[in-house]
């Protein structure tokens, strides 16, 4: 767990995905649908680049053993 927290890609993604709910947020209080779709898509799409990096770094350590 402690090299999980101490990732640059794990708080890369998290402030990635922090910066996609502020941007949801942001568009819910101005009412526009367009900038709540992206920050959603945002979202999800930095915590699926973040699980596909972990899975190929996971898969690359296998391969050594």
């Amino acid at each position: 767990m402690k090299a999980k927290l101490t990732s640059r890609k794990f708080w890369l993604s998290a402030a990635a995905f922090l910066g996609s709910v502020a941007a949801s947020a942001a568009g819910i209080a101005v009412e526009n649908d367009v900038i709540t779709v992206v920050g959603v898509v945002c979202g999800v799409l930095s915590a699926a680049i973040y699980a596909g990096c972990e899975a190929y770094i996971d898969a690359a350590a296998v391969e050594k053993e």
